[in-house]
Formats: structure tokens, sequence, C-alpha cells
């Protein structure tokens, strides 16, 4: 490609040019004839197989082998394919899948330990990527409720009022020593010695305070717990486990 761009003024300075001038000037672009056209990528009309013939519990010849083959299936007008028509679930399972990937915390702390809850949501810990989303400034758009930290007598009944405004089917977590039996206050005639004293707790984070990575496993304990409630999937485990026998 050549440009035509202006010639220099006087000792080398840039020519001057008036204010509506364009800075650049208009490119001029010139074809080499001398170059040929590249060969196109042609890719095969075929289906993906793997290389080590027994992977993915193979072994076995594909039944079709040309993509246009898959045109000639039965195909309805729901735009699902033969053994896609029925699902045999039930629908409570579909939509406990559904509330363990679409936790909604409730924006609510009580002492020290609501700093390490607000720190599991920064970027650097990021519980959003394990489906616990934003805290909700609102008991009736969340659905789990972190108490983090010490719960004072006086603070018991705005705390269950929380609880009591929050939609069913709901689920509480214990964050920190000083909301799962009193901590460092358990001999105080202010502190609520654990909260399971007022409102039902489904898992305990302890720790003083815990660190954010400690308040995402408990809530992927959390979600484990929502999955196995009904007797569905319980060999398949959220988050990590620890082996047999350690």
């Amino acid at each position: 490609m050549e440009v035509n761009r202006p010639e220099p003024g006087l000792d080398g300075d840039p020519p001057t040019m008036a204010s509506d001038q364009p800075s650049q000037a208009t490119a001029v672009l010139t074809t080499d004839t001398s170059r040929e056209v590249a060969e196109p990528i042609v890719v095969a009309n075929t289906l993906w197989t793997s290389a080590d013939p027994i992977a993915y519990g193979g072994g076995l010849p594909a039944t079709i082998t040309h993509l246009r083959d898959l045109e000639h299936l039965e195909k309805g007008d729901n735009g699902r394919w033969g053994a896609l028509d029925i699902i045999p679930t039930k629908a409570d399972h579909v939509l406990d899948l559904i509330r363990l990937n679409s936790l909604w915390p409730l924006l609510s702390g009580l002492a020290c330990c609501a700093m390490e809850m607000m720190s599991a949501a920064t970027s650097k810990n990021d519980m959003d990527r394990f489906n616990m989303f934003p805290f909700r400034a609102s008991p009736r758009q969340a659905d789990v409720l972190i108490v983090a930290g010490t719960l004072t007598t006086k603070m018991a009944g705005p705390l269950v009022r929380l609880w009591e405004q929050m939609p069913e089917p709901k689920w509480c977590v214990a964050m920190g020593d000083c909301t799962c039996s009193g901590g460092r206050y358990k001999r105080s005639y202010a502190t609520v010695e654990g909260i399971d004293r007022v409102m039902p707790v489904d898992v305990y984070v302890p720790g003083c305070p815990p660190r954010p990575e400690g308040l995402i496993y408990g809530m992927m304990k959390l979600q484990q717990l929502i999955r196995e409630r009904r007797g569905h999937w319980a060999e398949r485990a959220v988050g990590p486990t620890v082996p047999l026998g350690v």
C-alpha cells in the first residue's frame, strides 16, 4: 500500500494547514497482481470421531457417519428429536436443580464476619461463578439468609422478622463462631448463644471470622443439601470432597 503524504515545510517542519482540513492525507491503494489467491480451507462434512476408539465408552461403529443423515431423522414440530421428547424425571427435582444453581443471599450483616461475607462477593473470590448471585436488599427477593456476626438479644427480633418475610423455600447459613454458638461472647447477657435458638439453621460455617473461601464452601454444601433433600442424585457431590478412608 502506498500513501501520498504532504511535503514537509521549511527546515523539516510539518506544513501548515487549515483547521477544517483533515490531518491525514487520503491513502491511495495499489493492487499487487503478483500475489496469488490462497487456497480455500475445505472442512469435511463428517461427524467428529475420537482418536482413541475406546474413549467415551465407545468401541462400536457410529450409526450416523454423515451430517446429512441427521436431516432424515424423525422430528416433531416442537424442535426436539425422538428420544428427547420425554424426559423421565419429576418437576420437583428439576426445580431443586434450578434453586441450587440460583441462590440469592440476603444482604444482612451483624458484625465483623460481614466483612468476610462481602469479600466473598468481590472479584478476587467471585462467589458468582458458583451460582451464588449478588446479595439482595429485600428479604422478599432472597432465599438464603447468611447471618454473619454476633446476634445480640436486641437484634434477634428484627432478624427473625427478616426470616419470616423471606418466601419459601428458604435456607439459613450461620457464619462465624459467634453466630454458631456465641463465640467470644458466649457468657454475655446481651448475646444469643447460637442463632439456632431463634431460627432453623441449615449450614454452619465456623471461624473467627471464616475466610471467604470458607463461606463459599459452606454455600456449596448448601447446594448439595438442596439437591439431596428429596433423595435424588445423592451420588453426585457438589464442590470439593474428601476421599473415603482419609
